[in-house]
């Protein structure tokens, strides 16, 4: 099986001053209403499915934000940005997950050399980046998929417990042979940095961009329940396992992000670091029956295929977000957007309006 990628088949557009269009790391579907997070906000926008103005398939707009602060009770301020870099929707929530890694400041051109090595020096954690939560989606009087803090059948928005400097899922990995290194590096430096999300029901994969572990990319395998305003690990088994390792090998690239497709288990796949390199999708095949018959804590999975190499610029055209297409918009037999973190120019259109990519199977 291949895939063939229709470029710049996908047009969104966002209101101005809206700066999600720029930096897109998480996308996924209700019917045809498209959910998009951008990495450096603290909300989530809603699309609506527009007729095309021009030589795209599909056309998203007319969006509406969704401040996480309105929803949840955030473990940082208001303000903070959420880093949200994945996106699922299964049975009614809509699942969302910060990066949970540090970040490490950047030099500035306009600053001098020791300004700039104090600058580099600098480590910081945004408290909202520590955040895994599902809110509950409610279909409004005109018939648009809205989320909301609680429905009227009694479904609460709810984020997995913590405070600012950790929660349930950093804890249980303090102590971590593989990743508990890594917790105290920032993201961009191969350090924790969890890049995409998948549900199945309350049974959760983590991909994660970094560590890369002599090549070999980490998934996560958690399940969670609902208590009361929280979200609290619960375990995978008889022994109490909480969290199960799937080690991939993704030619030595980290998960950007991942969507199911059926038993299949898609997923982007990039640098772990601030690079401009390869980035691919891949196919694990029979994801879910093989995660449902796994009881091993640990297990390494060779098998999953490589499928396209998306494009990349300098800089520029880093793909992000990845979801599969509802039925009803799938279009010359493609299933799949690809959306891009700073897009180049001739990934623009105007003041707000980006374009994406449709994938198709052949």
């Amino acid at each position: 099986m291949s895939i063939e990628r229709i470029t710049n088949a996908i047009r969104l557009e966002f209101s101005p001053g809206r700066e999600v269009h720029s930096d897109l790391s998480g996308a996924a579907f209700t019917d045809d209403w498209l959910w998009v997070a951008g990495d450096e906000a603290c909300a989530v926008d809603r699309l609506r499915h527009l007729e095309p103005v021009g030589g795209e398939l599909l056309r998203f707009g007319e969006g509406r934000r969704f401040p996480l602060a309105e929803l949840l009770d955030l473990p940082g301020d208001a303000g903070e940005e959420a880093d949200i870099e994945g996106m699922s929707v299964a049975d009614g929530y809509l699942w969302v997950a910060g990066s949970h890694g540090l970040k490490r400041k950047k030099p500035k051109d306009d600053r001098g050399d020791g300004r700039n090595a104090r600058r580099l020096a600098k480590l910081k954690l945004d408290p909202n980046r520590r955040l895994l939560a599902r809110l509950p989606i409610e279909i409004d009087a005109d018939g648009a998929p809205c989320v909301v803090r609680k429905t009227k059948d009694g479904r609460r928005a709810s984020r997995l417990k913590g405070n600012a400097d950790s929660n349930r899922l950093i804890r249980a990995l303090a102590d971590d042979p593989h990743f508990a290194p890594y917790l105290d590096l920032p993201g961009k430096d191969n350090g924790f940095d969890i890049e995409g999300i998948a549900a199945d029901g309350h049974r959760l994969l983590l991909g994660l961009r970094g560590p890369v572990l002599r090549g070999w990319t980490a998934v996560l395998e958690i399940e969670v329940e609902a208590r009361r305003k929280h979200l609290r690990l619960v375990p995978l088994d008889d022994d109490g396992t909480l969290i199960r390792k799937h080690f991939l090998q993704l030619e030595g690239l980290g998960v950007r992000d991942l969507h199911y497709s059926g038993d299949d288990l898609y997923i982007l796949a990039g640098p772990t670091m601030v690079l401009d390199g390869d980035i691919h999708v891949f196919r694990w095949a029979g994801a879910k029956p093989c995660l449902a018959a796994n009881r091993a804590p640990v297990r390494f999975e060779t098998g999953v295929e490589a499928m396209l190499p998306l494009p990349h610029g300098r800089g520029t055209d880093q793909a992000e977000a990845f979801c599969r297409l509802p039925a009803s918009l799938a279009k010359k037999g493609a299933d799949w957007i690809a959306l891009y973190d700073t897009p180049g120019p001739d990934r623009k259109a105007g003041e707000g309006v980006v374009f994406g990519d449709m994938l198709r199977r052949g």
